[in-house]
């Protein structure tokens, strides 16, 4: 039998400092998207010496099990010493590699340790011996649109030359005031789909550590947390303090020697002031540092913002933090995102696959759910609310959503507290709304809300203004009152704090009595529903129904085929006692609810997911060995079996997803990651969209 084709492109350009890695980090989400195994491999790496970080930033994001050292063709020190024998080792690593994957990112060199005119044809012979189509990468800024239009005519020839493919053409790094014009060149002249990308000066920007390895120098003092931030600019202090402050701009790195105390203080006092903007930090070069009266002012002020120290000059200082240029490696998250983010507003991913030829594949991987999820909440933004603005990792997952527009947040804090900290972690929430429950206008419009809901507890207004303080109160109310679509919360507060608003206020669905959750279980290929894992102790028959039916409903809101396995230690007729009479029960119940639902309990975990063991358990069901939906006898049982698939299996656990309310809230873990945060906002905005509709 002939092995599955696999889908690749090679990614190649003319010239250095093109920005690949942005085009292929777009290029390789847009692969995990689609194809279930996507493997990355690099015909020619940098350097014998060291690790390639443009590939392991790639690694990272591909979903194949290659691992580095798989992923590595050829040193150019093998290319210069015999070309024809690096090819035909390139050949054999590649289709090792392709023998694990349905598709493969191939990046091509980078012009880094040899310049020479012929690199690219010896690219395009490298990808016509893989079979691989090529996308080409080219840098426009420092061109005019005629220019770049000879470039990409010339490059074409390059590859016509050598017989290579060309499927697309991409004009990174464009001048912003003439990117229109580029892309009508680009499509004159390329003769296939083409884009074009604008230069973002952050993708070019160093972190304060790329910086400090540059000058060889040492954090004095500082969060070193901070040192990933990017100086979007550097400027000698050699002037006094006062017209230093009027040149501070946000994300600047100063140098100033470090006897200056005048403008050291000034410095520190300006970062944390507000109304000036958020420096990225302070070099103080000339190996000297603040007297002992001034480092002792310095450390009671008990600034965040990173200093270093440098035995380099001032010229020398400046020389070396303006040759840096800073890399997206795998500890660079804002890049990573502003490249993605670039990528999805610039180039139709649907074109691009069909001109890869990228096979639909039948199952759902994780990453292709999470894309999938993040589509959806793109494609009709809703405003969610998350109270807990004074957590680094919500505000870090709000520059993400804000970043690739899965949703219109509104964050809760003081707002010069929020934005602040926002500004130092070189997050940007500028177009989020910030507000403070305690002094914002709809505190008194709520608490007149508040207590009209509560009046039957005895309920005041003077009281229920107290409760309008709490932010969880506050998130809920804007929910209620329709100023926002949905609330993600529960990042440093407990279940109980986040859902015991929504009981009082949103109150629950019709036709549903209980507050459950799921976990939607990404397996390697297809998605499960896990429920209840996080809320119903102890559930009752009746809640259990309750549990089932919401449950059926999430998933068929995250486009899963429901059905529903009511899960006990007994299959069919076979068990007897309170325990399996209870899922019984409930299995009745949810049939009389929900005729059209497929749905099968008592049944055991084996018979409801295995088809081989449904055959012999439960031959003529239609839910047995192809459950969707699992509902578990209590919460004790839920939440294990969640946490031994997650670890055990290697599962991706998004959730707890609530549900059974009239309008989204949704818990977070206290222990959850920046990227757990992003995804509960998209599913809660989907959550809005289906109430919406």
């Amino acid at each position: 039998m002939a092995a599955t084709p696999v889908s690749s492109v090679y990614i190649a350009s003319p010239e250095g400092d093109t920005g690949k890695s942005t085009v292929a980090l777009g290029v390789l989400q847009a692969l995990a998207a689609t194809t279930p195994r996507v493997g990355v491999f690099r015909p020619i790496t940098r350097s014998a010496n060291g690790r390639d970080y443009i590939l392991e930033l790639l690694l990272e994001h591909s979903t194949s099990d290659v691992d580095y050292d798989q992923a590595v063709g050829v040193t150019y020190e093998q290319v210069h010493e015999d070309p024809d024998a690096a090819i035909s080792e390139i050949v054999m690593r590649y289709h090792a590699v392709a023998k694990q994957c349905d598709a493969v990112l191939i990046v091509g060199s980078d012009y880094t340790d040899v310049a020479s005119p012929s690199e690219l044809r010896y690219n395009a012979r490298i990808a016509v011996n893989l079979g691989a189509p090529v996308l080409l990468v080219v840098r426009g800024i420092g061109r005019s649109s005629a220019e770049l239009g000879q470039l990409v005519e010339l490059c074409r020839g390059e590859l016509v030359a050598e017989h290579a493919k060309l499927v697309a053409v991409i004009a990174n790094r464009c001048t912003p005031e003439q990117i229109e014009a580029d892309a009508e060149v680009l499509k004159k002249v390329a003769a296939v789909p083409s884009w074009a990308l604008p230069e973002v000066p952050l993708l070019q920007a160093p972190t304060m550590e790329e910086l400090r390895d540059a000058i060889g120098g040492e954090l004095y003092s500082g969060d070193s947390e901070l040192m990933q931030r990017e100086a979007l600019d550097v400027i000698v202090g050699g002037m006094t303090a006062e017209h230093i402050l009027e040149r501070l701009t946000d994300g600047v790195a100063v140098i100033t020697p470090g006897d200056r105390s005048d403008v050291l203080l000034a410095l520190v006092n300006a970062h944390e002031a507000e109304g000036f903007p958020s420096l990225a930090g302070i070099i103080m070069n000339g190996g000297m540092l603040p007297e002992p009266s001034i480092a002792r002012l310095m450390a009671g002020l008990k600034p965040k913002l990173p200093i270093l120290s440098t035995d380099l000059g001032t010229f020398e200082t400046a020389k070396a933090t303006a040759l840096t240029r800073g890399r997206v490696s795998l500890s660079s998250i804002r890049k990573v995102d502003t490249a993605l983010a670039v990528m999805e507003e610039r180039v139709d991913p649907r074109e691009l696959l069909r001109q890869i030829e990228v096979p639909i594949p039948n199952i759902v991987t994780p990453q292709m759910f999470e894309y999938q999820l993040i589509e959806r909440a793109r494609g009709d933004r809703k405003r969610i609310v998350l109270p807990e603005g004074d957590d680094d990792r919500i505000l870090r997952a709000a520059g993400r959503v804000l970043q690739r527009k899965i949703a219109d947040l509104t964050i809760l804090g003081d707002e010069a507290a929020v934005r602040g900290r926002a500004a130092e972690l070189g997050v940007d929430i500028d177009a989020a709304e910030v507000l403070d429950p305690k002094t914002c206008p709809l505190r008194d419009e709520f608490a007149e809300e508040y207590a009209r809901l509560r009046a039957h507890k005895g309920m005041t207004v003077d009281r229920a203004r107290e409760f309008m303080s709490d932010i969880s109160y506050f998130g809920t109310m804007m929910v209620h009152m329709g100023v926002a679509d949905g609330m993600v919360s529960g990042a440093a507060h407990t279940t109980a704090h986040t859902i015991r608003p929504s009981f009082e206020i949103i109150k629950t669905t019709p036709g549903v009595s209980t507050v459950s959750s799921v976990f939607l279980m990404c397996l390697a290929d297809r998605v499960l529903v896990y429920g209840d894992c996080a809320v119903v102790p102890d559930p009752t028959s009746d809640q259990l129904a309750d549990i089932a039916v919401s449950s059926a409903r999430t998933a068929a809101q995250f486009g899963i085929d429901p059905r529903v396995a009511m899960l006990s230690y007994s299959t069919g007729e076979s068990g007897s006692g309170a325990d399996v009479d209870k899922v019984r029960t409930a299995t009745k119940l949810v049939h009389d609810r929900s005729p059209e639902l497929l749905v099968e309990g008592p049944i055991q975990y084996d018979a409801a997911i295995e088809p081989a063991v449904a055959k012999t358990k439960l031959p003529n069901s239609a839910v047995a060995g192809q459950a969707t939906v699992f509902i578990f006898p209590d919460l004790n049982t839920g939440n294990n079996t969640y946490k031994a698939v997650q670890r055990s299996a290697g599962a991706v656990a998004i959730g707890p997803v609530l549900q059974g309310l009239r309008k989204p809230v949704n818990d977070l873990s206290r222990g959850a990651l920046v990227a757990d945060i992003v995804n509960t906002v998209a599913i809660t905005a989907i959550q809005a969209q289906q109430e919406a509709q």
